[in-house]
């Protein structure tokens, strides 16, 4: 197991106990809020950490092409789902966000059985930027951040649909009967 891989276990890892932080005490203990946002931003920075390491290094595995998009759909998720809980999120723009990590987790099992590989792009790195700073901020949840952490949302709801449309457009033929 190299160094990236375990970058994107100990992300997973993380995820319970960011869990439990921001929920305990239906989140209103500020302390609590604070270590979760410090396990929010440490198992983020590993995503970013784990992919430059395993691109410079050559250590790019069939589990890390596996297991680091699922680390990140899990822990944004979670924290998403949290900040409903929390009446932080509506839970429409939680259940757009999740529906096109389902379609895009789709579309690439089934170019994977075409034997296409299908990227992340940058609307969808963008995307999932903005979702990281946006759950930060909800965390954190300043009076005086409002308006930025309600602007950063937006955005990555939008970058959300249009990553998804672009995923879509871009890949159309692989929904078409041996269209690969």
């Amino acid at each position: 197991m190299n160094l990236p891989n375990k970058l994107t276990l100990l992300r997973v890892v993380m995820i319970p106990f960011f869990v439990v932080c921001l929920l305990w005490e239906g989140g209103t203990n500020p302390t609590l809020r604070y270590i979760s946002a410090a396990i929010f931003i440490v198992a983020s920075l590993t995503d970013m950490l784990d992919g430059k390491i395993a691109r410079k290094y050559g250590l790019v595995t069939n589990f890390g092409k596996f297991m680091d998009p699922l680390a990140d759909k899990l822990l944004v998720c979670s924290a998403l789902i949290c900040l409903i809980e929390l009446g932080q999120l509506p839970a429409w723009m939680v259940i757009v966000i999740i529906a096109r990590e389902f379609i895009i987790s789709g579309f690439r099992l089934i170019a994977s059985d075409n034997g296409v590989v299908i990227a992340a792009s940058y609307w969808g790195k963008f995307k999932t930027t903005f979702q990281m700073i946006a759950v930060i901020l909800l965390i954190f949840d300043f009076e005086s951040l409002s308006l930025l952490a309600a602007i950063c949302v937006w955005v990555a709801l939008a970058l959300t649909v249009i990553s998804l449309v672009d995923y879509i457009w871009k890949n159309r033929k692989i929904l078409t009967e041996g269209g690969m």
